[in-house]
C-alpha cells in the first residue's frame, strides 16, 4: 500500500479489492478506527457505502460493530428508513444485523428505528419492502419480547393490514410477490400467536367480528388458525400476564422460537427451531409451480439472509 494516508472514500472502495492481503489490511484499519473513534462519521459512511454498493465486506463490518456504535447504527438506519429510495436496502441491512444477535440488540426496543420499522409496515405500499420488513419483525420479536407491552397493538394492526393485502390489492402486484407476502404473514401469525396468544386471540375476535373483515377471516385467517394447536396460555394465562416483563426472563431467544414452533401443526414449521426461516410447505409448493423465474423473487435471497 502507498505510504500516504488514503482518504475515507478510498478506503471504502478498497473493500472490493481482489487482493486478499490488501483487503485484510483495509478491514483492520476500518475496524481499528471504529474501535478508537466514538463518533459516527466512519459508521455513517460505511452505511452509505453499503446502501450504494451492497458490499458484502461493508455488511460484515456493520454487522459486527460494538458499543457505542450501536446507537449510531440505529440512528443512521432510522434516518435512511425515512427515504423510500433506500428503504429496502436499509431493511435488508437491519435484517442482517439482527440475525447476528449482537449483545446490544435489545436496545432496539428503545431506538427510533423500531417505530420506523412499524410505520413502514403500516403504511408502505411496496410489496417487496413489506415482505422484507415482515421477515425482519418476525426475526426481531423473540429478541425483544418485552417490547410487546408498548407496541403490541401495532404488531396486530400490521398483521391485520397485511392479511387483507391480497384481497385489497388485486391485479396491482405480481402474483409471486403476493404469495411470498402471504407466506410472511403466515409466519407472523405463528410468531404473534406463539408469543402473545391471549392478546392476539382477543384482537382476532374483535377485528374479525367486523362485517368488513369477515371475508379476510374466511379466506386468509381461518386457514391459519387450522394450523395451530390450542395454546396452553389460553387456558392458564391472562392478557396482562403474557405482557409482564418477568414472564420473559426465563426465556432465551431460541426458547421463544421453540415455544412458538410447539403450537404449530404445520410439520415444517413445528419441526424447525428457526421457525421463521422457512416458507410454509404449502406456500413453497405454490411458488415452485407458479414462479416462472426464480431469480425474479427476493424471497429466496431473504431466506438465505435471515435463515440458517
Amino acid at each position: 500500500m502507498a505510504k500516504e494516508q488514503p482518504s475515507l472514500v478510498d478506503l471504502l472502495h478498497l473493500l472490493e479489492s481482489s487482493d486478499l492481503h490488501e483487503l485484510d489490511e483495509i478491514k483492520e484499519i476500518l475496524n481499528n478506527n471504529l474501535s478508537q473513534d466514538r463518533g459516527s462519521l466512519l459508521l455513517n459512511s460505511l452505511v452509505d457505502y453499503y446502501l450504494e454498493s451492497s458490499s458484502a465486506q461493508a455488511l460484515h463490518i456493520l454487522s459486527s460493530v460494538r458499543e457505542p456504535h450501536d446507537k449510531h447504527l440505529f440512528d443512521k438506519m432510522n434516518e435512511c428508513m425515512a427515504k423510500p429510495a433506500c428503504r429496502l436496502a436499509t431493511l435488508t441491512l437491519l435484517g442482517h444485523v439482527i440475525r447476528k444477535q449482537p449483545s446490544w440488540i435489545h436496545k432496539i426496543s428503545r431506538s427510533p428505528v423500531l417505530p420506523s420499522l412499524l410505520k413502514c409496515l403500516k403504511t408502505d405500499g411496496d410489496a417487496v419492502v413489506l415482505i422484507t420488513g415482515v421477515l425482519v419483525l418476525i426475526t426481531l420479536l423473540p429478541m425483544i419480547p418485552q417490547a410487546g407491552k408498548q407496541h403490541l397493538y401495532e404488531f396486530f394492526d400490521i398483521f391485520g393490514r397485511l392479511a387483507a393485502w391480497n384481497m385489497k390489492n388485486p391485479g396491482h402486484i405480481p402474483e409471486v410477490y403476493l404469495i411470498h407476502l402471504h407466506a410472511s404473514v403466515y409466519a407472523l401469525f405463528h410468531r404473534l400467536y406463539g408469543m402473545y396468544p391471549c392478546n392476539f386471540v382477543s384482537y382476532l375476535r374483535s377485528h374479525y367480528s367486523m362485517k368488513e373483515n369477515v371475508e379476510t377471516f374466511e379466506e386468509v385467517v381461518k386457514p391459519m388458525l387450522e394450523h395451530v394447536r390450542i395454546h396452553p396460555e389460553l387456558v392458564t394465562g391472562t392478557k396482562d400476564h403474557e405482557l409482564d416483563p418477568t414472564r420473559w426472563k426465563r426465556f432465551e431467544i431460541h426458547d421463544i422460537v421453540i415455544e412458538c414452533a410447539k403450537v404449530s401443526l404445520d410439520p415444517k414449521e413445528a419441526s424447525c427451531e428457526e421457525g421463521y426461516s422457512t416458507m410454509p410447505e404449502h406456500f413453497s409448493t405454490h411458488v415452485q409451480h407458479r414462479q416462472a423465474d426464480p431469480t425474479a423473487s427476493p424471497f429466496t435471497d431473504l431466506q438465505s439472509s435471515f435463515g440458517e
